[in-house]
């Protein structure tokens, strides 16, 4: 499927949105950014998506995160949308802009196209896609899931917490890792070096191969 992958640059596109017109540059600055797609305004799994996003933004506004939604109908239709999702939602607020993509054309440049669903004018629905931006607007982490699973908006916290560490630390983030577990040294840092970097320590695995390559320390 042509569009977006990781590492790939953002584009700077401009479209129409719940909060007016905007260029996803001018919106994001130097911020990262999750962009996130759904197949359709007034659909059950949506509906319970944009509420857990909306009563997660305090989450991701501490972790310096711009939100974006996208859908193919219009801007009106997305007004009346948040309306239910609040309503749902309770005591939860939209604040984040749900871009408008009647033409089908953002979802295609965003690589968020759905290979089978279709709607009644036979035109493609987006897919229920997630995008993780840097502040350099380049594409870090992406989900596809299919239009019957809903995402799991813990892990979308987890992920993200992951490439910000790694993107401060010399570091990768092992299985199951949560935020406060031990980290991994990256490979390329050598054991002078990573003395030097974490001056609290690190733990080297004896490994049967006896390649001092699993090193784990906390940042």
């Amino acid at each position: 499927m042509p569009g977006l992958a990781i590492g790939d640059t953002l584009p700077d596109l401009e479209a129409d949105s719940t909060h007016g017109r905007i260029k996803l540059y001018d919106y994001i600055g130097d911020s990262w950014a999750i962009i996130f797609s759904h197949p359709g305004d007034f659909t059950p799994v949506c509906t319970t998506e944009l509420g857990a996003m909306a009563s997660y933004a305090q989450e991701f506004a501490r972790r310096g995160v711009k939100l974006v939604g996208l859908s193919c109908d219009d801007v009106q239709s997305h007004k009346e949308w948040i309306a239910d999702i609040e309503a749902y939602c309770q005591g939860c607020k939209v604040n984040y802009p749900i871009l408008a993509d009647p033409n089908r054309e953002i979802i295609k440049q965003l690589n968020m196209v759905d290979p089978d669903e279709k709607d009644s004018a036979g035109k493609p629905l987006p897919s229920r896609a997630l995008h993780i931006v840097g502040p350099d607007k380049k594409i870090k982490l992406s989900f596809l899931y299919p239009a019957s699973t809903g995402r799991n908006m813990d892990e979308v916290v987890r992920v993200l917490e992951s490439l910000q560490t790694a993107s401060k630390h010399k570091v990768a983030t092992p299985v199951n890792w949560k935020p406060g577990d031990p980290v991994v040294i990256s490979p390329s840092v050598s054991n002078e070096e990573a003395k030097k970097i974490f001056p609290q320590g690190f733990e080297t695995k004896d490994l049967p191969s006896k390649k001092d390559y699993l090193r784990f320390t906390r940042v």
